[in-house]
């Protein structure tokens, strides 16, 4: 496994909407795997493929806490096929957007149509953070940052942030 560099906003590969993954193979685990060395180093609760620079529909999550035993999800060609009416608004962040938070609203719960890294299929119904944390990395996929989901004015104070953070670190 390898720790793999984490994509800042605005990298033009975050806006892409990410190919299916055709293939199902010893290539796709070892992505799957480097993905979670990567989003554990950050630390972070998911990441999706685009976030490291690889456009396919894979996502990792892990909502297990500190001390907790890890219990990684490795979700592949994610669909999400039912959002609840129920609203829920909670702050967000993301590894794309370091240190950067703010309210987001989005379905209370979710149902999502998957593959596994081997390609089986599975639905798993999720509400909560875990339904959250669905919906933030599915919508990576689709080339949408949590930040697209706020106003204009959100949007770019978050974004007029990570530019000058970044302009400190050159």
């Amino acid at each position: 496994m390898a720790v793999r560099r984490i994509l800042i906003a605005p990298h033009p590969l975050l806006k892409l909407k990410a190919r299916p993954v055709e293939r199902f193979d010893e290539e796709l685990s070892r992505l799957l795997d480097d993905m979670l060395e990567t989003m554990y180093r950050a630390p972070g609760i998911g990441l999706a493929a685009p976030q490291i620079g690889v456009s396919l529909r894979a996502v990792v999550v892990d909502l297990a806490k500190e001390g907790e035993p890890r219990a990684p999800l490795r979700i592949v060609n994610p669909e999400i096929t039912w959002y609840s009416d129920e609203l829920v608004t909670m702050e967000e962040g993301c590894l794309s957007l370091p240190e950067q938070f703010a309210e987001v609203t989005r379905p209370r719960a979710v149902r999502l149509r998957y593959r596994d890294e081997r390609g089986g299929e599975h639905e798993l119904e999720a509400e909560g953070l875990l339904a959250r944390c669905l919906q933030h990395e599915v919508d990576h996929l689709d080339g949408i940052l949590f930040v697209d989901r706020l106003s204009p004015l959100k949007r770019n104070i978050i974004m007029r942030k990570l530019a000058k953070a970044r302009r400190a670190r050159a």
